[in-house]
């Protein structure tokens, strides 16, 4: 995994975003079509807001959704597919964009979605880390043996302080317990990474995923598992590590 210091957020979206369209041009030059992955949170605004400049043929990318929660609206603010149907889906001229329905039965979304999956290669995974560690909505301890590539989550109290302190929802009690992820190995198939992962409450999990063991308590640190992973840090997020150049 090549990690990558940058002085602040903005320029974290920059160089994750030239990254990503680097690896999507290259998938375009060699089959003439590209499949990504697109995380949500704050940690991908920056990119976001990048990735829809870059000069990229998006009328042939397909893009998956990553993770969504269970039973909440899209009209709700907190809503991952109304997320990214703002900052990417309607910015840019997409083949096809593949949400998680949150709102379907869980269990026939995942099957709906692992079909679609299976049938094609990812080319480019965009990923964030979450202040527990966590990997798309696989909260510790994640399991790394799961073949399924969606499956239904239970999430942790940590994982849903994290997104009422992100200013998604008004209560912890708004907070959803449930979600629909995309599994770590299905993380792991796609041909290239590129995790952003700013600020300076990911520190501990960026110390944690980067220095520490590849064990379920930090299901980040399956990233170290794969040979062609970026990682994107800011000055805050990339604090506790040693030695960095």
């Amino acid at each position: 995994m090549e990690i990558v210091v940058c002085e602040n957020k903005h320029e974290l979206g920059k160089r994750a975003s030239c990254k990503g369209a680097e690896l999507i041009n290259a998938a375009l030059a060699e089959k003439n079509e590209a499949n990504i992955v697109v995380a949500t949170g704050t940690s991908q605004f920056e990119m976001l807001n990048c990735l829809v400049r870059e000069k990229v043929a998006w009328e042939n990318v397909t893009a998956f959704h990553l993770d969504e929660y269970i039973g909440l609206s899209i009209l709700h603010p907190g809503s991952f597919r109304r997320y990214l149907k703002e900052r990417f889906a309607d910015k840019v001229p997409l083949n096809e964009f593949v949400y998680v329905n949150g709102e379907s039965d869980p269990i026939k979304e995942c099957g709906r979605l692992g079909r679609l999956i299976a049938a094609i290669e990812i080319d480019v995974a965009f990923v964030g880390i979450g202040e527990n560690g966590h990997l798309a909505f696989n909260d510790p301890p994640a399991d790394f043996g799961i073949e399924e590539p969606y499956l239904v989550v239970d999430l942790d109290l940590g994982c849903r302080q994290q997104q009422l302190g992100e200013g998604w929802f008004n209560t912890l009690d708004e907070v959803p317990v449930r979600a629909i992820s995309m599994s770590i190995r299905q993380i792991l198939k796609s041909k290239a990474i590129v995790c952003s992962a700013p600020d300076l409450r990911k520190a501990l999990a960026v110390k944690r995923t980067v220095r520490g063991a590849i064990v379920p308590e930090v299901p980040a640190s399956a990233l170290n598992l794969h040979s062609n992973t970026w990682m994107y840090l800011d000055g805050d997020s990339a604090s506790l590590l040693q030695n960095r150049a």
